[in-house]
């Protein structure tokens, strides 16, 4: 079940990895948006078709406006998608209107989100969510100027509710904070539940339980905030224990609200408190970090390895993935940043390598920009690595058994855990299930030779000199029946398989007599 379940996830994953995270943000607000001003024809939802469009267009402007100034002065790329993403934001969060004094207001949370990403940034990373810190401070500036308006968070109401489900549950996928997110919401819903029961049970009134229930669930923001800023990468903390902990630290303050005089830390102000605790987190590791490409190298054919130094600390896990912007002009749909496994051990910091899959030739795919743009990166020249996230990491206990099953390229993660291992002296009882088109295309042999760990290769062909160690899985169907003939003890071990989402999701089933599986899904770059 848990086997058919990742295949499903992966396969699904597979279709949204063609899509950049940020641009499949903005076209589900984009698309939330243009729904919402369909319905406000019918008076359903309190803004009017006129009040949304006003406002959506001010905020754009003054959002896309601040965001070019600051980029411009700090002689950064301009990123349209992330401009426009703050401005639908705000427009949930806040009142749409036709009113001057109201629409001065919503200029001024516009432009004060904005430019939290750059004064409001540790090392170049924004530390809070700019449409909160932009609906905070008109919240604020309210209490003494009520006619500048103040968040109202009118996406909050069941005519929209199943759209924002829907498009919420599309960026949570691609996002991979499913979960996180559904923490938050029935810590949200539990607590807001049970401060209600006890504002009933104080005034000796009836409680409607069912009907509060729904009306909280369907009613409230918390599917909004969950979804589109909660689930933020930028703003969350690397590790997934820690994001759980962020997400119920926020639903305990978005369902019982603590005053502070005029104001509450409810909503978007709870999401702020969220973010401090996230950035006390990962204090070290939420950082831009500059790079300085070394060297390239061909490990195969077709796998590609990239040699950069790091200009300042950098601190991952074994496992974990990094994000590399490489600025290009006219990026495509998945923009200027791909997420790369690190092959390399931290042990060898200041050098950090990652390696990818580049085919070329009849049958390839076409090039995306990012791929042409990263071929004419010159070795000294300057990179951004944007964050380090990631729970591909090995069992805590050492003594845990670990199968690990990679899939062409996915044998990256794993090449810095056995790198890692064998620096640190460190032994674990670990079996390798290598994957490859052929024997030329086994990266890292090298390395993988070194950790003398048992390795079974599924190749068309026979690779030359294999090590006593090694097995070529000659005439085995790679599926349960022929996974369990060559690791017959796959019962008492932890499963990791890493490759690309279509053949994960056709391996995950024959490890479903694992004792857990832990999936690393490669979307291309």
């Amino acid at each position: 079940m848990i086997g058919s379940l990742t295949a499903l996830w992966n396969r699904v994953f597979a279709v949204l990895g063609r899509v950049s995270m940020y641009r499949l943000v903005y076209l589900a607000l984009a698309a939330l948006a243009v729904i919402a001003f369909l319905v406000s024809f019918t008076g359903s939802i309190a803004p009017q078709p006129l009040e949304l469009v006003a406002t959506l267009a001010l905020l754009s402007a003054v959002c896309a406006a601040t965001d070019a100034a600051a980029q411009a002065i700090l002689k950064l790329p301009w990123r349209i998608e992330s401009s426009l993403i703050t401005a639908h934001i705000l427009l949930f969060v806040l009142r749409p209107t036709l009113d001057l004094a109201a629409l001065a207001g919503i200029a001024i949370a516009g432009i004060v989100a904005s430019a939290s990403k750059y004064l409001l940034a540790w090392r170049g990373r924004h530390i809070f969510n700019p449409a909160a810190v932009g609906a905070t401070v008109l919240t604020v500036l309210s209490i003494w100027l009520p006619g500048l308006g103040a968040s109202s968070w009118w996406i909050g109401t069941p005519v929209l509710a199943a759209p924002v489900v829907i498009l919420g549950l599309l960026v949570l996928l691609r996002t991979e904070k499913v979960r996180v997110v559904a923490v938050f919401l029935v810590i949200a819903v539990v607590v807001a539940f049970m401060r209600v029961a006890v504002q009933y049970q104080t005034l000796g009134i009836e409680f409607p339980a069912s009907d509060v229930f729904w009306q909280i669930l369907w009613a409230s923001p918390f599917l909004f905030l969950g979804a589109f800023m909660l689930s933020e990468p930028l703003t969350l903390p690397p590790r997934r224990w820690q994001q759980f902990t962020i997400a119920a630290v926020v639903g305990v303050l978005a369902g019982w609200p603590i005053s502070l005089g005029e104001i509450t830390l409810g909503q978007e102000r709870a999401l702020l408190v969220g973010n401090a605790v996230a950035f006390v987190f990962a204090f070290s590791l939420r950082s831009a970090v500059r790079l300085s490409l070394i060297a390239r190298t061909d490990l195969t054919p077709t796998v590609r390895q990239l040699t950069f130094r790091t200009h300042s600390r950098l601190a991952f896990i074994p496992g974990q993935y990094l994000e590399l912007e490489v600025p290009h002009r006219h990026p495509d749909a998945r923009g200027t940043r791909r997420e790369f496994s690190i092959a390399s051990a931290p042990e060898d910091l200041p050098q950090l390598t990652v390696a990818f899959r580049e085919m070329s030739g009849p049958g390839a795919k076409p090039q995306s920009s990012y791929k042409k743009a990263l071929a004419e990166v010159q070795p000294g020249a300057g990179l951004a690595v944007t964050g380090v996230w990631g729970d591909f990491v090995l069992p805590k206990r050492g003594t845990s058994p670990v199968l690990m099953v990679a899939a062409g390229i996915g044998i990256t993660p794993f090449a810095s855990q056995l790198r890692h291992l064998r620096l640190a002296g460190e032994d674990r009882d670990v079996v390798l299930v290598y994957v490859a088109s052929d024997a030329s295309e086994l990266a890292f042999r090298e390395e993988l030779e070194a950790s003398g760990i048992p390795v079974i290769v599924f190749t068309r062909d026979l690779p030359k000199d294999l090590p006593s160690h090694w097995m070529w899985a000659r005439g085995v169907r790679l599926d349960a029946d022929g996974l369990l003939r060559v690791v017959p003890d796959i019962a008492s071990r932890h499963a990791y398989i890493s490759g690309a989402p279509g053949l994960i999701a056709e391996l995950a089933p024959a490890l479903e007599k694992a004792r857990s599986i832990t999936t690393d899904a490669f979307s291309g770059y």
